[in-house]
């Protein structure tokens, strides 16, 4: 079997690389055990600021516009629906947190973003005394439904391979040849499981665990996402997402007793009516030391690509990033040096 790509992986990044290969026309085959779970167990939350310090997200007035694009174009590739479209609403703690939003919601860089006015808590089943900041132009993609679907449309299509990656049986030419499948080129998009690879194993990728807990509230009766220390997102049918945890010494994705206890205190602190746990999570998101993406060609071996190092931020920045490695293979356009594995290359 020959194709365009040999794709490692089949996380979200997969499927973004998958998308921007299939709009040009390439063909590709996918390897993966699915064993890295960021992506299955993520919020699926798309964000334009930094809640916590009232920033912008790095690049988001680009990145918006391309994800939002590319979930709608899936939506209808898939014939599913996917892109939640939900405010935020930031629980503010004190007068001192109001003001601040104040004073970022006048920042040019945030004002299309920041509703300047505090919406007043309506809902007795939410402990907000001083009311709410809205964000817009927020919302949370199914990522669950979305994998599922398009390994279902790999697989239908005799596209997808369900194994363990053997670099036994990688055999690196001016082809690449990978068991009986031959590619011109190959893109590592394994996550954290980067970790095993000899190609690109020196890069400075990370781990950070994520835990967050699946909850029936029936009488929560919320709409929109509501953000204090933790997160609340409505999913339909009574069910809420509640995360998430960060852990940077534990690189299991077996769900914690602790991270469980450690939301369920926060999350008691934030609602007043009563729920039950449906669903305990856990996956390691791929970070890197300055918080940017992972992108690029081997210093060797030219056919050789890597996607990596999404962060939490992957539903947002995802299809604007694999769009960017397609191009530069594809057309030649150069890569951000921000992005760029050079950055970390003597």
């Amino acid at each position: 079997m020959k194709f365009d790509y040999l794709i490692v992986g089949s996380g979200l990044s997969s499927l973004m690389l998958c998308e921007a290969l299939r709009k040009r026309g390439k063909t590709f085959m996918v390897v993966s055990n699915r064993s890295q779970q960021a992506s299955i167990v993520a919020s699926g939350l798309y964000n334009p600021v930094v809640l916590k310090r009232f920033n912008k997200a790095w690049d988001a007035e680009k990145h918006l516009p391309i994800a939002s694009a590319a979930y709608t174009a899936l939506e209808t590739y898939l014939d599913i629906k996917i892109d939640h479209k939900q405010p935020i609403y930031r629980v503010f703690s004190s007068v001192k947190e109001q003001n601040n939003w104040f004073l970022a919601s006048d920042n040019p860089q945030l004002k299309s973003f920041l509703f300047p006015k505090i919406i007043p808590n309506k809902n007795i089943n939410i402990n907000a005394p001083f009311g709410f900041g809205k964000v817009n132009k927020t919302g949370r993609v199914d990522t669950n439904l979305l994998l599922e679907s398009y390994s279902q449309s790999l697989k239908s299509r005799g596209v997808f391979l369900a194994e363990t990656f053997s670099y036994s049986d990688l055999d690196i030419k001016t082809l690449i040849h990978y068991k009986d499948i031959v590619a011109t080129q190959i893109i590592f998009a394994q996550g954290f499981g980067l970790k095993n690879n000899p190609y690109f194993k020196n890069l400075p990728l990370g781990g950070t665990k994520g835990e967050l807990l699946l909850i029936k509230a029936p009488d929560l009766k919320s709409e929109v996402i509501l953000k204090s220390s933790i997160f609340v997102i409505p999913v339909g049918k009574d069910h809420y997402l509640v995360g998430s945890t960060y852990a940077w010494d534990d690189s299991k994705n077996t769900p914690t007793a602790a991270a469980k206890n450690k939301l369920l205190y926060k999350l008691k602190g934030l609602i007043n009516c009563s729920f039950h746990i449906v669903e305990h999570r856990a996956g390691i998101r791929p970070t890197v030391v300055d918080r940017r993406p992972l992108i690029g060609q081997h210093k060797t071996h030219k056919n050789l690509y890597i996607l990596n190092g999404l962060g939490s931020r992957g539903v947002l920045i995802a299809p604007s990033i694999a769009n960017q490695l397609i191009a530069f293979i594809e057309e030649g356009t150069p890569l951000s040096k921000l992005v760029d594995i050079k950055r970390f290359q003597a």
